[in-house]
């Protein structure tokens, strides 16, 4: 059985950090490229942060390069998200998202959720 379970939401003030971190189960966790979603109230999913390929590229979204690093550690088979200097509008469910390299596998976990007060 497939499990990605998130931790580490919260909620913080304005220019404060946050590390989410997501324990991944039941997946060969090297085939799989890594990464986090978030969801605000009243909008759509958005990838936040990514590992693109097997030797460890990554991409971001443009509202939080710079703030945001993506990082994995395969002998755990976990994936995190270190959030700094975050906003009001980092507000938002975050989500852990597994796909496949090969074949056509996505796994999701089920959200953790990020409060940021002005």
């Amino acid at each position: 059985q497939v499990q990605l379970v998130e931790s580490g939401g919260g909620l913080v003030q304005s220019g404060g950090s946050l590390r989410l971190s997501c324990a991944a189960s039941g997946i060969s966790f090297n085939g799989y490229a890594m990464s986090w979603y978030r969801q605000s109230p009243g909008k759509g999913r958005e990838l936040v942060a990514a590992f693109t390929n097997t030797v460890g590229s990554t991409n971001y979204a443009d509202a939080v390069k710079g703030r945001f690093t993506i990082s994995k550690d395969n002998a755990k088979t976990s994936v995190y998200l270190q959030m700094n200097n975050l906003k009001p509008e980092d507000t938002a469910v975050y989500y852990c998202h597994a796909r496949s390299y090969y074949g056509s596998y996505v796994h999701w976990g089920q959200g953790t959720r990020v409060t940021v007060s002005s």
